[in-house]
C-alpha cells in the first residue's frame, strides 16, 4: 500500500489514505450511486470533479486496492469500476459521517435521505448493504454494473433519494 506514514497513528494513516477533497466522494458516488464508468462518474458528480482529478484519483485507489478495475464486456472502450472489501468497510463510516452532517451542517433533504436512513436503519441496515455490496462489486461486479444483480438495501436508499427528489422544489419547477 502505498501510503506516507507519518506516524503510526490509525487516525493519521486513515487520514493519508482517505483525507483529499475527492477519494471519500468516488467512493460514495460508487457506493451509493452504483456509477461504474468512468464517464458516469464524471458527469453525475455533484461536486463536478475534474476529469484529470478523478483519473488520478481512480488510479490512486486502484493501488491502495480499494477499489478494482476491469474491462466492461459491453464495450470495448470502458472499464468497470467496482468496490474492494477496505471500501465496502466504510459503510459505517460513511453513515456517521452522514449523520454528523445532518446534525450540524446545512444540508439538503434531498442529498441526506440516505444518510438519514442509515442513521435509523442502524448496524443491520449497515451489514445488510455491505453484504449486498460484496454481491455486487465482488462476487459478480458484471452483473452489479449492468444491473443484472441488485442490491435491496442500496434500491431501497435509492428510492428514498428519487422520491424526495420528486417532492422537492428544486426538481418541481
Amino acid at each position: 500500500m502505498d501510503i506516507e506514514r507519518r506516524s503510526g497513528c490509525p487516525i493519521n494513516l486513515t487520514m493519508e489514505v482517505l483525507g483529499d477533497r475527492w477519494s471519500l466522494i468516488i467512493i460514495r458516488d460508487i457506493m451509493f450511486g452504483n456509477r461504474r464508468h468512468f464517464r458516469d462518474l464524471l458527469t453525475h458528480s455533484e461536486e463536478g470533479i475534474a476529469s484529470n482529478i478523478l483519473a488520478a484519483r481512480l488510479k490512486r485507489l486502484l493501488s491502495l486496492e480499494f477499489i478494482s478495475k476491469r474491462d466492461d464486456p459491453s464495450h470495448s472502450q470502458k472499464a468497470i469500476y467496482s468496490l474492494a472489501e477496505p471500501a465496502i468497510q466504510l459503510v459505517p463510516v460513511f453513515a456517521m459521517i452522514g449523520a454528523w452532517g445532518r446534525r450540524h451542517l446545512p444540508v439538503s433533504e434531498e442529498l441526506s435521505i440516505r444518510a438519514q436512513l442509515l442513521e435509523e436503519g442502524g448496524p443491520p441496515l449497515w451489514d445488510a448493504f455491505m453484504e449486498d455490496l460484496r454481491q455486487i462489486h465482488i462476487v459478480d461486479p458484471i452483473g452489479g454494473a449492468n444491473g443484472t444483480r441488485t442490491s435491496a438495501a442500496l434500491t431501497k436508499l435509492t428510492a428514498a433519494f428519487l422520491e424526495v427528489r420528486v417532492k422537492s422544489p428544486a426538481t418541481a419547477s
